[in-house]
This record gives structure tokens, C-alpha cells and sequence, in this order.
């Protein structure tokens, strides 16, 4: 056995390597266990985030955004442009550079802060040591003081579509098509279906997306929602709800016939790829010994209190593998939590103020409670809204779909819920999560001041109309 750490992390994903860091800043003595390998054989950090997640999509997205923008919106701006073209294996290879950079980037920061990387897939013993079998199988134990397991997530496949290279695929082989298909189904209208069907969409792409749920993005705001679904569908997304897919065969290696049942019967189509994006499950098979004290729940969670302390005392988990959100900047926040907390700091993390964000075009974001939970709850609330069709800023830009919403207490004027739908909500957004952070009212907005001319003028807007103030827009009705 080798000399005892104070913290080993298993999985150097968003929540990992950002653990891993912060308890060696802190002055711990400090390993991160990552299985991750690339082609070559040599270690890779970053975990689905960086790699086959939030950073690559998010590069796809961007580069169809600006392909589209010049193809059909330049001339607007008096911009001529003639024959605009695409090279997806370009773009492709772009995605590719700067996944590369990046988890690369982490590599450095373990060296410079001193964090030893162990590779290998990291398994939790009883007495808090960790078995890392490396990859031509050697197997060694390490003890540690204090263990945080960041083992992220994976996606869920469905019977009715078993993944077949180049045809059916889940998120990873979503990001690898390197040509346009003609026809493009998506199975799960959510956070990846919905970025991975506007990618290919923009690229002229026919997209299909089947959605089991009677209701379309039934855990956002539902004047959010109803917003992205008709602007979806004008940029050619063609979302079916209540679409439950019972079956796929494959026709000539080429084609896939796709099954499906809606309120109308059984019905098919034929696409030339599939993807299936019904959701992720916890990464926590083979990760625990029987005997390591660490429990699960029903659905291979790992059971932790509101500071990730797991049954076991000195185990910690953060990020997909516990309850909560399956998002990056959770588990980065809980890293950070569990590294100080070991440290013997005071911390906490405020789950009343985790931002979603969806990055179609427009993006949609929201923080807080919806007006659907509100009422559910009888709380009494005020609403405002300001749309960008109103802001001049937006107007120069050509981005005027959307609006910012903001939803506060009748009583204390409290901030409830930020939601928007637009061109920068994703940045945006971040004002919504400052001010409930500070337990800011409407009327704290109200008496901020915001640039001019800036699209986030909007937020100030918003603000204003909770209380029939809004400059910009006609009153509701008069004081």
C-alpha cells in the first residue's frame, strides 16, 4: 500500500477535478482516480463534461449558430453573401481541438497544484481505502483520511433502440456525425435532444423528435416552454408529444425504421440516424465494495445529506451520482463544498439557486420556482415580464424572441424565479441567481442601474413591470 492521502477523489469530471484542486489548494494532500482514456491509451480529464458533454455540443451549437446567422440572417444588415457552405468534418474537428485543449488544460492544473492523478477505474474499500485497477489490469490500494466520490453519469438506453454504430446513437455518437444526415430522429425532447436536434437542424437536416410525455419541458416555466415550442417549431423542429417509440430495425445497414405509438395509434418513420436522449442514471456500478459502508437508493443513487456526506464518516459524493440536478456547475459547486468542509471550513451549497439552462437559439434559463409550483404550494406571488422585442439593444442585434420574467413573494417582494427565453440568457441568467442569492427583492432591481443600451436591461425591465413600472412596455393597468 502506498503513503496514506488525506482526500482521494474517484472521477475527475466538472465535480472531481474541481475537488481535487480546491483540497489541494487548501493544503491537502490530494489524489483524483480517473479510468478516462483516449485513443493512445493516456489519461483524459474533464469526464463527460469536457468530453463528450456540455463543451463539445456546446461547440456544435455555436458553429451552426454562426453558419445560420450568415446564411439566412446577414442579409438583414445589408450583408450579401452568396453560396455559404458548411464543412461538418471541419466543424467537427474544431469540437475536436477544443475538447482537446481543455481536458489538457486540467492536466496542467493538477501538476501545478499539486494533485497526484491515479489511473485506473477507483473502487471504495471498507476502511476508506480505494482499489484503482489501472488499465493493463494492475491493481493497487490506497488509503486515504477522506474519500469523494464524483463518478458522474452515463446515458440511459432503451430496449426498443439498442445502439448501433453510425445509425443509432446516444449523446457520444451524437457528437461524432461528421455529415448532414437527410432525415434525423431524436428520441427524448430534452436538454440533449433539443441542442442536438437545433444542430443538425440548422445544417437543413429533417428532425423528428419523439417525446414519451404528454407535455413538452413539463419542469420549466410553462410561459417559458410554451415560448421555446413555438419558436422550435419555426426553425423546423418538428416535436411530437405523447410519442412513445416501441420498437427500430435496421433497413440495408443504411436506414433505421423507427416504431412509435401516439394518441392517434402506431405509426413509423424512416431516418437516416437516431439518437436516443432519454436521460442519464448514476455512474455507481462497480464503484462500491459490499462491505465499504457507503449506501445506495433504489434507483443507484448514492444517499448523502444537504453537505454530501455519504453513511460512511470521511465519504463524500457530489455531482450525478447524488440527488439533486445532473448538471456541471452543481457538481463543481459541491467539489468545492466537500474540499472545504474536509478542510474544516464552514460551507454550504445553495440548492434553491441552481441555474438551468438549455443553449438552443434562443437559449432558454431559468433559477428558482416556476408559477406552476407556486400555485401548487398557495403561495401568494406577483409576476413581470419585459419581451426583447421591446429592448433596443436586442433590436440592433436581430435577436428579439424571448422575454425575461421575474416572479416574487406578494408579501415580502422576495425574488422567487428568474425564467427567460433569448439570444444570451444563458449569461444572463447569472443576475437572476445573484439576486436571490442575496435574498434581493424586485424593488432592489428596480433601483439598480443598468447599462444603456444592453440586452440585459431586460432583467431591470422585468423588474419594473412586477409593479406596473416598466418604462418600455404599456402598463398593465394604471396606479
Amino acid at each position: 500500500m502506498s503513503d496514506k492521502f488525506d482526500v482521494i477523489v474517484i472521477g475527475a469530471g466538472p465535480g472531481g477535478y474541481v475537488a481535487a484542486i480546491r483540497a489541494a489548494q487548501l493544503g491537502l494532500k490530494t489524489a483524483c482516480v480517473e479510468k478516462w482514456i483516449d485513443g493512445k491509451g493516456a489519461p483524459v480529464l474533464g469526464g463527460t463534461c469536457l468530453n463528450v458533454g456540455c463543451i463539445p455540443s456546446k461547440a456544435l451549437l455555436e458553429s451552426t449558430h454562426k453558419y445560420h446567422e450568415v446564411k439566412d440572417n446577414a442579409a438583414v444588415h445589408g450583408i450579401n453573401v452568396n453560396d455559404v457552405q458548411m464543412d461538418v468534418k471541419q466543424m467537427v474537428a474544431r469540437k475536436n481541438t477544443i475538447v482537446k485543449n481543455l481536458t489538457g488544460g486540467i492536466a496542467g492544473l493538477f501538476k501545478a497544484n499539486g494533485v497526484t492523478l491515479l489511473a485506473g477505474a477507483g473502487k471504495l474499500l471498507a476502511g476508506k481505502q480505494v482499489e484503482v485497477t489501472a488499465n493493463d489490469g494492475t491493481v493497487s490500494v490506497h488509503a486515504a483520511e477522506n474519500v469523494i466520490l464524483a463518478s458522474g453519469s452515463v446515458p440511459v438506453n432503451i430496449p426498443p433502440a439498442p445502439l448501433t454504430d453510425g445509425l443509432i446513437l446516444d449523446n457520444e455518437g451524437a457528437l461524432n456525425i461528421d455529415e448532414t444526415p437527410k432525415r434525423l430522429g431524436v428520441i427524448g425532447a430534452g436538454v440533449i435532444g433539443l441542442e442536438m436536434g437545433s444542430v443538425w437542424a440548422r445544417l437543413g437536416s429533417e428532425v423528428t423528435v419523439l417525446e414519451a410525455m404528454d407535455s413538452f419541458l413539463a419542469l420549466a416555466d410553462q410561459d417559458v416552454a410554451k415560448e421555446a415550442a413555438k419558436l422550435l417549431k419555426k426553425q423546423k423542429l418538428d416535436i411530437r408529444l405523447g410519442a412513445r417509440v416501441t420498437g427500430t430495425e435496421i433497413l440495408d445497414g443504411k436506414e433505421v425504421k423507427v416504431k412509435f405509438t401516439d394518441a392517434e395509434g402506431d405509426k413509423e418513420m424512416i431516418v437516416d440516424k437516431l439518437i436516443v436522449a432519454v436521460g442519464r442514471r448514476p455512474l455507481t456500478q462497480n464503484l462500491l465494495a459490499g462491505d465499504s459502508g457507503v449506501e445506495l437508493d433504489e434507483r443507484g443513487f448514492i444517499k448523502v445529506d444537504e453537505q454530501c456526506r455519504t453513511d460512511m464518516p470521511g465519504v463524500f459524493a457530489i455531482g450525478d451520482s447524488v440527488r439533486g440536478p445532473m448538471l456541471a456547475h452543481k457538481a463543481s459547486e459541491e467539489g468545492i463544498m466537500v474540499a472545504d468542509i474536509v478542510a474544516g471550513h464552514k460551507a454550504q451549497v445553495n440548492y434553491d439557486v441552481v441555474p438551468n439552462i438549455i443553449y438552443t437559439h434562443p437559449e432558454l434559463a431559468w433559477v428558482g420556482k416556476t408559477e406552476q409550483e407556486l400555485k401548487a404550494a398557495g403561495v401568494k406571488y406577483k409576476t413581470g415580464k419585459f419581451p426583447f422585442a421591446a429592448s433596443g439593444r436586442a433590436m440592433a442585434s436581430n435577436d428579439t424572441d424571448g422575454f425575461v420574467k421575474i416572479i416574487s413573494d406578494e408579501v415580502t417582494d422576495r425574488v422567487l424565479g428568474v425564467h427567460m427565453v433569448g439570444g444570451i440568457a444563458s449569461e444572463l441568467i447569472a443576475q437572476g441567481v445573484i439576486a436571490m442569492e442575496f435574498c434581493s427583492t424586485t424593488e432592489d432591481l428596480q433601483l439598480t442601474m443598468f447599462a444603456h443600451p444592453t440586452v440585459s436591461e431586460a432583467v431591470h425591465e422585468a423588474a419594473l413591470a412586477v409593479d406596473n413600472h416598466a418604462i418600455h412596455i404599456a402598463n398593465r393597468k394604471k396606479r
